[in-house]
């Protein structure tokens, strides 16, 4: 059985997840809508599978054996807002009922705070064009984190600007739930950074039960 299972491993953040894993020696369950339209992701150290994640039954099946799962499944453009947070809660109760001990979800910018209480997607200047989004992610973080799980879960919300073609550096900070600027007062990141910083919370498990962000 593989050391991992990704949900959502077909698309951009996902593939470069599961990428960040091989080149750590781990093996990957790559979970896909679609196998055949996936076959960048067949090779050694992965088996591609298909499973419906809005349901807990279908998750558990893929999801037994697995220590360790991610979800970077997101909202679909034209889903309802509380797609999102049925979808993370089914693969979290599934995880569980598959004696998953950890799951790492792929969170949102707008779910971080400025002060207790107040998130970044509340602000009167949160770009109206990513506020179904943000909304959706905050709604999932707020589903999880009032879930009653033995799961050990943590939310991993990426910067404000987050790029696909990014720079793989190698670098990057980690923050709790409070929204992080760099000197400039920028939140920036590429997907391959952060790839690299929640694969480093697979293997060290750092955090527990959190929210947590990182940037450059």
């Amino acid at each position: 059985m593989a050391d991992l299972i990704v949900f959502g491993a077909g698309g951009q953040l996902g593939r470069m997840l599961v990428a960040e894993a091989l080149t750590r020696g781990l093996t990957v369950t790559a979970v896909v809508r679609d196998p055949a339209a996936q076959q960048q992701l067949a090779g050694d150290g992965v088996t591609v599978v298909t499973a419906d994640a809005t349901s807990a039954d279908a998750v558990a099946e893929v999801a037994a054996g697995h220590a360790t799962a991610i979800s970077a499944v997101g909202p679909a453009a034209d889903s309802p807002r509380d797609y999102l947070a049925s979808l993370q809660l089914a693969i979290l109760d599934g995880s569980g009922r598959a004696g998953v001990e950890r799951l790492l979800v792929v969170g949102g910018a707008g779910s971080l705070e400025l002060a207790p209480g107040e998130r970044l997607v509340h602000t009167p200047d949160f770009p109206q064009v990513a506020l179904p989004t943000a909304l959706a992610h905050a709604d999932a973080l707020d589903a999880i984190k009032a879930a009653s799980t033995e799961v050990d879960w943590v939310v991993v919300s990426p910067p404000a600007i987050f790029a696909p073609d990014g720079e793989r550096t190698g670098s990057y900070r980690v923050g709790d739930n409070r929204f992080m600027t760099s000197e400039d007062g920028g939140s920036h990141g590429s997907y391959a950074d952060y790839a690299i910083a929640l694969l480093d919370e697979v293997q060290t498990a750092a955090h527990s039960r959190a929210h947590i962000c990182v940037a450059d």
